[in-house]
């Protein structure tokens, strides 16, 4: 299916619940294309608490849910069934939008009872996809946490985070905030099949140059490392990092669970069909011979000979191209000195 990653939409075991209401219709896409729909819903809460101990922070924060970016592979896709819609083809193309994320976010850091903690922006899915040029809605998050003086690390594959510039500069003299890239082949011609609606690899790189030259600490995100189809692009991924700036990097090996098993499956099938079944059969090689792999502090990495050379080649790279990479230590002092009534600050949402 043109312009989309997932090319199936799998079965919603809650499709009996209510779909959000229908907001306004935006992308207008070719004949053959799935339009995308953008759903205003109105949550009680932005914040979630992260529970599973290999994740790194306390709290996400998505103003986004479903992605128009299509990454195939993505874990998020999972969450779409709870919201009425399929993890397939629904995921990318009918957006939920929470209007109010901006105002629910001030609210919780006004409360007496919040105690500073980095907050993970983007978390889920990505705050800086296609809609957030028009809605505006994270670079309004990013206001009200710098008048909060509050941390926060962001994740994103879009080039539009350099419209916020001018906060994430301010914040980063305070280290209130380091922003990861993610970033997974060199190739461009498999960007666009695996992740079809998300910036160019050149405009990533540029992205991470442009960030790092601004004081803003940046962290290279190898992820997913997808046996046989790009784990062979790990030494010169890094080159390019850390060349373009980057201060740190990881890596995450794909795992596929839920309906992202099948719809990748069926993606890797129609796309690469001469290697679906060796691709296949090293996925499963690292996760104890199933796609999918939710055990804590082994899911990420894998397990087994193949996560192995796969750590082992990601440790060479570093020790090559990044030999003296920083961790983003954030400052928490500021926020209690910022913390006081802001009545005006609801106003100016």
């Amino acid at each position: 299916m043109k312009g989309r990653g997932a090319q199936i939409n799998t079965d919603n075991p809650f499709a009996k619940h209510t779909n959000a209401t229908h907001e306004d219709l935006i992308f207008s896409p070719s004949e053959d294309e799935t339009p995308t729909e953008y759903l205003e819903t109105h949550p009680k809460t932005i914040l979630n608490k992260v529970v599973s101990q290999d994740i790194g922070l306390e709290y996400s924060m998505n103003p986004y849910q479903g992605c128009e970016h299509g990454c195939v592979y993505c874990y998020a896709r999972n969450t779409h069934p709870y919201w009425g819609y399929s993890a397939g083809i629904d995921f990318e193309s009918k957006i939920l939008i929470k209007e109010d994320a901006p105002k629910l976010l001030a609210r919780k850091l006004a409360s007496p009872n919040w105690v500073a903690t980095p907050i993970m922006l983007s978390g889920n899915t990505d705050c800086y996809q296609p809609i957030e040029a028009k809605r505006k809605i994270t670079r309004q998050i990013l206001e009200v946490l710098e008048r909060f003086h509050h941390p926060v690390g962001i994740i994103t594959k879009s080039s539009l985070i350099l419209r916020d510039m001018d906060i994430l500069s301010r914040m980063a003299e305070k280290k209130l905030v380091s922003v990861a890239i993610s970033i997974n082949t060199l190739d461009e011609s498999l960007r666009r099949h695996l992740e079809p609606r998300t910036a160019s690899i050149a405009k990533r790189l540029q992205t991470i140059r442009a960030l790092s030259d601004a004081g803003i600490h940046v962290h290279a995100m190898l992820a997913p490392i997808i046996p046989g189809l790009n784990d062979h692009e790990i030494m010169q991924l890094m080159k390019e990092v850390a060349e373009a700036g980057a201060k740190d990097a990881g890596y995450i090996t794909v795992r596929l669970n839920g309906d992202v098993g099948p719809i990748f499956t069926d993606w890797l099938r129609k796309k690469y069909k001469d290697k679906a079944d060796k691709i296949l059969n090293r996925i499963r090689d690292t996760h104890g011979g199933q796609l999918n792999d939710s055990r804590t502090g082994i899911r990420m990495k894998g397990e087994g000979r193949y996560a192995e050379m796969i750590s082992a080649q990601f440790q060479l790279a570093v020790r090559r191209h990044l030999p003296e990479k920083t961790k983003f230590q954030y400052n928490l002092e500021l926020f209690e000195k910022a913390r006081k009534p802001q009545t005006s600050l609801f106003d100016m949402i």
